[in-house]
């Protein structure tokens, strides 16, 4: 892993319409991120936000439109930008959310670098819908389906027009809450999903050993993007979407401590920390913690 890293924050919450995700990087931050990273002996390039353009309050948004779409549109092709920029100086991107649907910008711009990115997507959701499945409209569900080319052209293009990566080299951990059309889009594309099903009946660490048997050899670096909503609502209350029956907090950090042991991952996003539901930021707290098992932290 590169010891030079870029925390990039994006504090964004246009994907979805609860307030409060937007004070996700600093909240992150001030749980004690940047004193962390340097504990492990790691450069940080600290590069602040992305400025993120609000929409007019005034304007009204039809049923049939994506919400805040031209907003979103520009948040992530300054990420993408941004990202694209800091993997050329051979840095690791490590990004701030913000809402899911940052991941969009994350992966475009990423993408540029390598042939056969693979992607570790650890969410209670699958986040592929599209504007036909999508029961909300909001874009926090649908960074999958945009980084595989499936959604609006606005958001499909940005950085670059092709897929951003293949259904092949996608591995889902923790998914406990999928619509109807991801379900059918999931099974359609063969996309490799662990279920908390397979999760309690194989064990995390079974399950992290057939990902990582199954990513090391088809990619050629990995992106690991995790919403803290994969974990357990009763150790992460701090997000926009809870969903009851996730991961444990010592099952996230087995996953994690095994994914740096491989050195697979090459860049990562932490995303849907939402301040205003937390409880004295321990869910930003829990996310520094994770971010030190995924670089390198150890228990003894």
């Amino acid at each position: 892993m590169e010891k030079e890293i870029s925390v990039i924050g994006v504090p964004s919450d246009l994907g979805q319409a609860r307030r409060g995700v937007d004070m996700g990087p600093s909240a992150i931050r001030y749980a004690g991120l940047i004193e962390k990273l340097e504990e492990l002996q790691y450069n940080v390039h600290d590069l602040g936000n992305i400025p993120i353009q609000r929409p007019d309050r005034h304007e009204k948004t039809r049923a049939d439109q994506l919400k805040n779409l031209d907003e979103v549109v520009a948040a992530n092709t300054l990420l993408a930008n941004t990202v694209n920029k800091e993997k050329a100086k051979k840095r690791f991107p490590l990004i701030l959310g913000g809402d899911h649907s940052i991941a969009i910008g994350t992966l475009a711009g990423i993408a540029n670098h390598y042939e056969n990115l693979g992607v570790i997507w650890f969410d209670a959701h699958g986040d592929i819908n599209t504007p036909e499945t999508s029961p909300s409209g909001n874009i926090h569900g649908m960074p999958l389906a945009v980084s595989l080319g499936l959604g609006h052209e606005k958001l499909t293009s940005i950085s670059h027009e092709a897929p951003k990566i293949k259904s092949e080299n996608i591995v889902i951990i923790g998914a406990r809450d999928l619509d109807a059309g991801e379900k059918e889009l999931l099974k359609e594309l063969n996309i490799k999903v662990y279920t908390m099903h397979e999760i309690d009946r194989l064990g995390m660490t079974t399950v992290m050993n057939e990902a990582i048997d199954y990513l090391k050899d088809r990619t050629d670096g990995v992106h690991l993007s995790f919403d803290l909503d994969g974990i357990t609502p009763e150790e992460a209350p701090g997000v926009g979407t809870p969903v009851l029956g996730g991961v444990t907090y010592r099952e996230a950090h087995l996953a994690l401590e095994m994914l740096e042991e491989t050195n697979l991952i090459t860049s990562a996003e932490f995303v849907e920390v939402n301040p205003m539901l937390d409880d004295k930021n321990k869910t930003a707290i829990l996310t520094v913690a994770l971010i030190g098992s995924l670089l390198g932290e150890k228990l003894l």
